[in-house]
C-alpha cells in the first residue's frame, strides 16, 4: 500500500521543474569543466610534454633512428667490401711476389746444377788422364822390369 502511495505521486509528464533540472546540470557541467577537467587535461599535457612528447614525435625520433641505423649498416658493409678486396689484393700481389721469388731460385739452382755438372765432367775427364797416365807409368816400369829380369 505504501508503494503505491509512492506511486501515485510520480509524474511522468514533464512540468516546469525539468527546465530548471536541465539548467542546473548545464551549470553543474560549466562549473566542473572550469574548477575540475581543465586543470586536469592541462596537468596531463604538461606530463606529455615533459616525458618525450606526443607520440608522433617519438615515431618521428624511432625513423630517424632506424634511417641511420641502415646507413650504418650499409656504409659497415661498404668498409667491409673494401676492407676484404685491399685484403685479396695483397694476398695475390704475396703470391705473385712468391712465385717470381720461386722462379728466380729454381733458375738459380738450375744454373748452379748445370755448372756443377759441367765441373764435375771436367774433373771426372781429369781424373780419368791422371789414372790413365798412371797406368801407363805402371805398365811401363812393369814391363822394364820384367825386361831386366829376364
Amino acid at each position: 500500500m505504501v508503494f503505491l502511495a509512492f506511486a501515485e505521486s510520480i509524474q511522468l509528464l514533464p512540468d516546469g521543474t525539468m527546465f530548471i533540472h536541465i539548467g542546473l546540470i548545464l551549470l553543474m557541467i560549466y562549473i566542473l569543466n572550469r574548477t575540475f577537467f581543465r586543470p586536469i587535461n592541462k596537468v596531463i599535457e604538461s606530463r606529455e610534454k615533459n616525458k618525450g612528447g606526443t607520440s608522433t614525435e617519438a615515431v618521428e625520433i624511432l625513423q630517424k633512428v632506424e634511417e641511420k641505423n641502415a646507413r650504418f649498416d650499409a656504409e659497415m658493409l661498404e668498409a667491409r667490401t673494401k676492407g676484404y678486396e685491399l685484403i685479396e689484393k695483397e694476398r695475390r700481389q704475396a703470391v705473385s711476389q712468391r712465385e717470381e721469388t720461386i722462379a728466380s731460385v729454381k733458375e738459380e739452382v738450375e744454373q748452379k746444377s748445370a755448372s756443377e755438372y759441367k765441373e764435375l765432367e771436367a774433373q771426372t775427364a781429369a781424373a780419368r788422364a791422371a789414372i790413365a797416365e798412371e797406368a801407363q807409368k805402371m805398365s811401363d816400369k812393369i814391363s822394364s822390369n820384367i825386361l831386366k829380369a829376364a
